[in-house]
């Protein structure tokens, strides 16, 4: 208690500069989630794919990134063991490597290229210094091991949706004698779908945190008025393209292709926001814990309220790291796993979205950027194994492994430098 009273400050402003730390490592590696299937599909270019992802990733961030947060990062640590709870600095120091560690990773990461998870990269850091640090009984194993499956399960799932949707989007539209007539036909249908998954994503993974409780039934019928919504919208756009006989001579689905990228850019924007609302929390909660504690006096509690610089300092981090590192992971997502055009990468991300949706429904414990990463390579199946960059492939998954072990060993050396540096 006598080290919070005495540095309670210092360890606070530590904690923000870490936290804001962390937060640029998200927008910098997990923006790639939202915006590197539209990049690489040309739907977008780089400069307006991070222009709408600074604007609609903040406002998911501050917004809706959680008025109340768990202070103990999905549960992985018990917060009522008897040695936190007489030694609550303790918690502080592990919280701030735990930022640290997963934060220096993300940028190890971002610097190659490697789309990384976010929330295994602070989970495995918490881990790290808990087990480490504090006691192995101190972690929740059972929750980490939900965790370590979730490498298997939300890549495989988002795999099989993304080739199903793509196959879908051949036989009705592709493979046809008259590709640019059925697109105009079926691509209200897709765009139905897109308003309706998209909704389901914000108000699932954001708006409860903004004091907007929707049942799951309300959620459903305001996502089905939105899909009826944005179908209409959608063929007002789409009887304004027309066909381009001259650019399909050079390529055969040219004017298709105009139609897919109206969607790609709403299927973008709205997974931007949604990504800010729910990955910000990988920065601010380890930070709302320290906060908690420090104002607090020393007290631990289950949960605190979040409060609103928090949620500011996560969005401004984000933006930053999206801004001047963004662009490695996205070319990693958009365009060295598979070749990517606006019909592919929309398969992609409603795929994804659609994956987000089920497991936020059903508690699954996934990894946004695994989902896509599935995606993208259920559409590069689609079109055969031949259309995969296997080595690229075999890099990320390499990547994706050793997530959680480097987070943990970085976060158990920070973890002994800061007490140290303490004590």
């Amino acid at each position: 208690m006598s080290i919070i009273a005495e540095h309670g400050t210092t360890l606070l402003i530590i904690a923000c500069v870490f936290g804001f730390f962390m937060a640029c490592g998200v927008g910098a590696n997990d923006v790639a989630n939202a915006m590197g299937t539209s990049v690489g599909s040309q739907a977008l270019t780089i400069k307006q794919a991070i222009f709408i992802a600074i604007i609609l990733e903040f406002a998911g961030a501050y917004l809706a990134g959680g008025s109340v947060a768990a202070t103990i990062r999905k549960g992985i640590i018990d917060p009522t063991m008897p040695l936190l709870m007489e030694n609550p600095e303790l918690l502080v120091y592990g919280m701030l490597a735990a930022l640290l560690a997963a934060g220096v990773w993300l940028l190890i990461a971002t610097y190659f290229g490697w789309p990384v998870s976010t929330t295994h990269s602070i989970v495995g850091a918490i881990v790290g210094f808990a087990a480490v640090g504090i006691s192995a009984d101190a972690v929740n194993w059972g929750k980490v091991g939900s965790i370590v499956a979730s490498w298997v399960v939300s890549p495989v799932l988002s795999a099989i949706l993304s080739f199903m949707i793509f196959i879908s989007i051949q036989k009705l539209i592709i493979n046809t004698e008259n590709p640019f007539h059925n697109a105009q036909r079926y691509t209200p249908l897709y765009m139905f779908v897109v308003g309706f998954m998209m909704s389901m994503v914000t108000f699932t993974k954001g708006l409860t945190h903004i004091g907007l409780e929707l049942t799951t039934t309300e959620s459903f019928m305001i996502a089905i008025l939105i899909g009826i919504v944005v179908t209409i919208a959608g063929k007002i756009a789409i009887s304004r393209i027309k066909e381009d006989r001259q650019a399909d001579k050079d390529f055969h689905f040219s004017s298709v292709e105009k139609i897919f990228g109206i969607l790609m850019i709403f299927t973008a924007c709205s997974m931007a926001f949604a990504h800010g609302s729910n990955d910000v929390a990988n920065a601010v909660g380890p930070l709302a814990a320290v906060a908690s504690i420090v104002l607090s006096g020393g007290e631990i509690a289950n949960q605190s309220v979040m409060p609103n610089w928090i949620l500011l300092l996560g969005g401004i981090g984000i933006i930053v790291g999206l801004a001047t590192y963004g662009y490695r992971v996205m070319a990693t997502i958009g365009k060295n796993i598979t070749e990517l055009t606006p019909s592919r990468g929309f398969a992609a991300e409603l795929s994804a979205a659609s994956i987000v949706v089920f497991a936020s429904s059903t508690g699954l414990p996934i990894s946004t950027t695994h989902t896509l990463v599935g995606a993208v390579l259920g559409v590069g199946l689609a079109r055969g194994i031949g259309a995969l960059n296997l080595r690229v492939i075999s890099t990320i998954f390499m990547s994706w492994v050793i997530t959680l072990p480097a987070g943990a060993s970085l976060a158990i050396v920070f973890f002994y430098i800061i007490r140290a540096i303490f004590s």
